[in-house]
């Protein structure tokens, strides 16, 4: 990894798409409101893009109708030893030699070592 740390990185360059609250409710076919409670339960993460006001979720976090397989248990990982949102969403779109980057891998159902260097950068 570069010299940047994850709260510094472009959450613009590194994420392609974003979808407002409304959009996952309607993919995940739940309320805004329990998108929210998904958010704050750590089920989905979300950030402010830049120029953009207001929180989103990164597409690629919701996957035939549903938060991709393995993301939850992730971010549970993840905020347990002290990452926000916006640099966990870093780290998962960040090439990190998988091969590729880590939210391919869990779309791919190859979260294991996904979840193992997890594990390992929350000690």
């Amino acid at each position: 990894m570069s010299d940047v740390t994850l709260a510094e990185q472009d959450l613009g360059v590194l994420v392609e798409e974003w979808i407002d609250w409304a959009s996952a409710a309607s993919q995940l076919g739940v309320t805004v409101g329990k998108v929210r409670t998904m958010i704050r339960e750590h089920e989905l993460a979300a950030a402010v893009p830049p120029g953009v006001k207001g929180q989103r979720i990164p597409a690629l976090f919701i996957q035939d109708g549903l938060p991709v397989k393995g993301l939850g248990g992730l971010l549970h990982v993840l905020h347990d030893g002290r990452y926000d949102d916006r640099e966990i969403i870093a780290w998962l779109f960040l090439d990190d030699d998988l091969p590729g980057r880590p939210i391919d891998a869990l779309r791919e159902n190859r979260g294991s070592e996904v979840k193992r260097r997890a594990q390992a950068m929350a000690l």
